[in-house]
């Protein structure tokens, strides 16, 4: 069970970060900040450079510390948090990534939560550090606490587009 933890843990918690890497740098093949502002800005959000910082930042700190097995709830957390904003992005465009639809973030977030709820295993520094089992009503906690700040960071930050707005407005936004 604990190798397969941490092969979940490694495997997860690299995406996560990745994903984050690919919004504040041309690393992995992102485009820099500047091009993961405009992917908020395109995507509605307010914030701009702000926003893809604070996404990227958690992403690669949530993908890391859940990687280590560090602060795993907490990570878990956050993970599910940033990629629940990422599956309500990718709602409209139905279930199946072919069309760049919700199934890669939604799949993170559950991978996250189930996390959260097993603990990172013997191979962590959790364990490592004497943290582990966490309490069970932490781990609860992270799990809704999770996609429920996801849902309203999405709520806070993101605008709603009118049907008069279109290239050209999305044009001057980015400016």
């Amino acid at each position: 069970m604990d190798t397969g933890l941490l092969i979940l843990r490694l495997v997860t918690g690299l995406l996560v970060a990745g994903h984050g890497v690919q919004k504040v740098s041309f690393r992995l093949g992102g485009e820099g900040l500047a091009g993961g502002t405009e992917e908020f800005r395109r995507d509605g959000f307010r914030g701009g450079r702000l926003t893809a910082l604070a996404a990227g930042g958690g992403q690669i700190g949530a993908g890391l510390f859940l990687a280590a097995g560090l602060l795993t709830p907490a990570a878990a957390m956050t993970a599910a948090g940033v990629m629940t904003v990422a599956t309500t992005v990718k709602w409209r465009n139905g279930l199946w990534v072919q069309h760049d639809g919700y199934e890669y973030p939604l799949f993170l977030v559950v991978v996250a939560g189930a996390l959260a709820l097993t603990g990172p295993g013997r191979w962590s520094a959790d364990h490592l550090l004497g943290w582990t089992p966490w309490p069970g009503w932490i781990s609860v906690v992270a799990l809704v606490t999770g996609p429920v700040s996801g849902l309203l960071v999405r709520a806070v930050l993101h605008r709603a587009r009118s049907t008069a707005e279109g290239p050209a407005h999305d044009a001057r936004a980015a400016g």
